[in-house]
């Protein structure tokens, strides 16, 4: 009897099995081919999502992040345009449920720009500042740097009248006059945990103040000296003026300490009384300045 020789037996032909095996494994490999393909698809469109979203960031978004960083006392209001170019109005508040605000009518432009080792921010703000303000930004992990070039010269200049939007003492005194801002060597701020830091030297001047509490059409002009380190000195000093302020302190940590004393120059007593009496303590023939 002959026995039956199936056609894959022997040397001819695949087995069934094999073949199988062989079709699994085509399927596998193109099913693992289309997952990948499917992936760097989604990544592609996340990826461009995002660059897109850091592209056109709308400047409310900085406006957020300067309100959270100030406490609430610095706001970007009205903020128009994107993190990289924009403007806004700059308002002052004593903060966080403050009823006091005082704002800017000129609008502040910036542009800012990858750079060096960081970012780079050009400042604008007609009528106040000085030509362009240059900045240099170095972002961290739950830190920022800020650092302005040595400007010996004053980086520009301010209504005194803005700063009663910090609620007291200054919606009191109801300031005229101006302030200058410069810094000979230069200065950098580091906001770090929540907390700033400087580290060198700013002059902040107030001009030719007055104040409705005075009956004088010009207090005097003033100085207050900043040199930073681990805590920031404080130096204050009467340029000229019927209203004679000296004094020095600290701030650091969060804490500001100072320790002055306020005159009348001779002849000015009478004109000068309430208001040395509110803005001091009257010590024997002294008014001092305490803070902290």
């Amino acid at each position: 009897m002959g026995r039956l020789r199936l056609p894959w037996a022997g040397g001819g032909g695949a087995r069934p099995s094999t073949q199988f095996a062989n079709s699994t494994l085509a399927q596998v490999a193109w099913q693992r081919a289309r997952h990948a393909a499917l992936r760097w698809a989604v990544a592609g469109a996340v990826l461009g999502t995002l660059l897109a979203l850091l592209a056109f960031a709308p400047a409310t978004w900085l406006a957020g992040w300067v309100a959270g960083a100030t406490g609430q006392r610095l706001l970007l209001s009205q903020a128009q345009g994107t993190v990289w170019d924009g403007s806004a109005l700059l308002v002052l508040t004593g903060g966080e449920g403050s009823r006091d605000a005082s704002l800017l009518p000129q609008r502040l432009h910036w542009q800012l720009r990858p750079g060096f080792g960081g970012l780079q921010l050009t400042l604008r703000q007609p009528g106040h500042i000085d030509g362009d303000w240059q900045l240099s930004l170095r972002p961290g992990l739950g830190r920022l740097l800020v650092q302005t070039p040595a400007r010996p010269q004053a980086i520009g200049h301010w209504p005194a009248a803005w700063l009663a939007g910090l609620g007291t003492p200054w919606n009191t005194l109801q300031l005229g006059g101006h302030l200058s801002l410069a810094s000979r060597g230069g200065l950098a701020a580091e906001w770090v945990q929540g907390r700033w830091r400087l580290v060198g030297d700013a002059e902040v001047a107030l001009l030719q103040a007055a104040s409705r509490l005075s009956t004088l059409d010009t207090l005097g002009s003033y100085r207050l000296s900043l040199q930073g380190g681990d805590s920031t000195q404080l130096q204050l000093s009467t340029t000229a003026g019927a209203l004679q302020l000296s004094g020095s302190g600290q701030w650091g940590a969060g804490n500001l300490r100072f320790r002055g004393e306020a005159r009348a120059a001779p002849g000015q007593e009478a004109a000068l009384a309430n208001l040395l009496n509110i803005i001091a303590r009257r010590q024997g023939g002294a008014h001092i300045i305490a803070i902290g």
